[in-house]
């Protein structure tokens, strides 16, 4: 559901209303936008992800997250929910309710038809803004397809995309790589 403008709400009404909410909603601009469930391809590879970065990142000091966990974009004052984040050493939070993340390294997006082009549109271009954000990745459901953007020191972003079941993603910012055999199983 969308808010009416005329029923703006603050940071903080958001924040109250999500915390006890049954259903995730993102927040901009004092608006509301309900957020669609994922079917079982969404579900598959997104729980892959987060199982080969977990083992990968066990015992190092950096934490994986799911969808569940919620990221603010605190130069434009957004918050949305990835479908995966890592976030390494000093992990930085909104409140003592350690729910919102202000700064992952890495963010995953498993695109679907409803959010495709907003993922690759102004939701990219918002996740711009999240200083600590060194790699950003466009999963497709469908095996086996990859697109990867890396941070540049000069600010820009470098793109890789990746095909086929042998190729392996590999994630410089946090030292992991995502073989697409292992991104995909029990897809094929």
């Amino acid at each position: 559901m969308v808010s009416k403008p005329n029923d703006l709400l603050s940071r903080e009404e958001y924040l109250a209303l999500e915390r006890n909410s049954e259903f995730k909603s993102e927040y901009f601009a004092g608006q509301v936008f309900a957020m669609a469930g994922g079917n079982r391809r969404h579900n598959l590879v997104a729980g892959n992800l987060n199982r080969i970065l977990g083992n990968q990142l066990l015992e190092r000091p950096c934490s994986v997250y799911n969808g569940d966990m919620r990221v603010k974009i605190a130069s434009i004052g957004k918050y949305t929910y990835p479908d995966v984040s890592v976030a390494c050493a000093e992990e930085q939070f909104e409140d003592a309710e350690e729910d919102t993340l202000l700064n992952p390294v890495v963010i995953i997006e498993v695109l679907s038809k409803s959010t495709e082009v907003y993922d690759r549109g102004k939701k990219w271009e918002h996740y711009q803004r999240i200083e600590s954000l060194r790699e950003y990745l466009l999963v497709s459901q469908a095996p086996y397809r990859i697109e990867q953007y890396v941070r540049q020191s000069d600010g820009s972003w470098s793109y890789r995309q990746y095909d086929g079941e042998s190729q392996v993603v590999t994630l410089e910012s946090v030292a992991c790589s995502l073989p697409l055999a292992e991104v995909y199983a029990k897809l094929r």
